[in-house]
């Protein structure tokens, strides 16, 4: 299997670094704006430059170390101008080490990575020494059922931001048709979906690993929520996963021997059953609260109408009712119109609303009856 890092250039001119198993589909998400991440918001984007690797190790090297460098730095390895990338770096060494100041800002500084920054068009930038966000967390299912739960868990993953899955020995075997209709349009999620024979493949290239379970099952590891785990896993530089096991018996001791850490939901002693999409959406969504992800956008309020203007509203409410022959006994007519006053008072209504409400008032006066 090979890997790419690869860069993009956004519709605002910024530049996007990634790394990927499969870098046409990858580039078709980015396009189509499936992946909530930078580029979402910055549609066109334009695939400029990618570069194939043996691991992912490497590709994600590559895509941290690219991360780190300047807008200019970028530009020269899009163009290919290797001396550029060679003279940019000895500047920056330079500059370095003749100042203590304050760094300019993280995105599309010109700051030194390496010595590898002077390399030949054939070989790959190596890892980088700058610091970069963590990548979002590797979801792995161990020997999931149904094909159904693995499209759902999948919906779940894409709604707050995660896009990678890995399967380790699915019991009905990969692809499996009932995951498409299940996911509800999170195919990008399905497609890029790995599958291992074991659990220490699927994690392997993987520094952080988290077992979800309800019980310890016999191994002493330190124990925490799904809050604390995203947390570690946002503050943590390398590539962590969470394991979720399967949907009748959970994760076997094996499993959770080889994570380093345990997540439990707190939940009901009474009863604890999460079905596999549930635990994945409690855990995807904690990760999810230190991400940019898009909210429902906010609706200015209309301005609160003015005093005289709600007067004015009650004071033809008042008049229709009197004609009604509504206020009685006498000795309750203060009380039922405060009472009403009160209630027309409440929802700070809004010019709108009151000349709505005027116009209803007038059609049950009979301004507004046909003759």
């Amino acid at each position: 299997m090979s890997f790419f890092a690869y860069i993009l250039r956004c519709a605002d001119g910024s530049y996007y670094t990634g790394h990927t198993d499969d870098l046409d589909a990858r580039i078709a998400a980015h396009a189509s704006g499936l992946l909530p991440d930078y580029t979402q918001t910055r549609l066109p984007i334009e695939h400029v430059w990618s570069q194939e690797f043996p691991s992912r190790d490497e590709a994600l090297a590559a895509e941290r170390q690219i991360k780190g460098w300047g807008r200019r730095k970028k530009e020269a390895l899009i163009a290919g101008d290797w001396e550029r990338i060679r003279e940019l770096a000895r500047r920056a060494t330079l500059r370095d080490a003749a100042s203590t100041g304050s760094a300019a800002p993280q995105d599309e500084r010109n700051t030194t990575v390496r010595a590898e920054e002077g390399l030949s068009a054939a070989e790959a930038p190596s890892r980088s020494t700058s610091t970069t966000p963590a990548p979002p967390p590797v979801i792995v299912l161990v020997r999931p059922q149904l094909g159904e739960n693995i499209g759902k868990a999948a919906r779940a993953m894409l709604n707050f931001g995660l896009t990678e899955m890995r399967l380790v020995a699915p019991r009905d075997g990969w692809p499996n048709p009932a995951a498409g209709p299940a996911a509800s349009g999170a195919d990008i999620v399905l497609q890029n979906a790995q599958v291992f024979e074991s659990v220490a493949d699927a994690v392997a290239d993987c520094a952080h690993v988290y077992a979800t379970t309800v019980r310890k099952r016999g191994v002493t590891k330190p124990v925490v929520t799904p809050e604390a785990a995203a947390t570690a896993i946002r503050g943590a530089t390398a590539r962590s996963a969470i394991l979720f096991g399967p949907e009748r018996s959970g994760l076997e001791t094996d499993d959770v021997a080889l994570a380093r850490t345990i997540v439990t939901v707190p939940i009901n002693p009474e009863f604890g059953s999460l079905n596999l999409a549930q635990a994945v959406i409690l855990v995807a969504y904690e990760w999810s609260k230190g991400e940019a992800l898009a909210s429902p956008p906010e609706v200015a309020m209309d301005p609160p109408a003015r005093q005289e203007d709600l007067e004015g509203m009650i004071g033809q409410l008042d008049a229709l009712l009197v004609d009604a022959n509504f206020f009685h006994p006498p000795d309750r007519i203060p009380t039922i119109r405060r009472t009403l006053r009160t209630l027309l008072t409440k929802p700070a209504w809004s010019e709108q609303e009151v000349r709505t409400m005027r116009g209803v008032l007038s059609a049950l006066g009979g301004a507004k009856r046909p003759r």
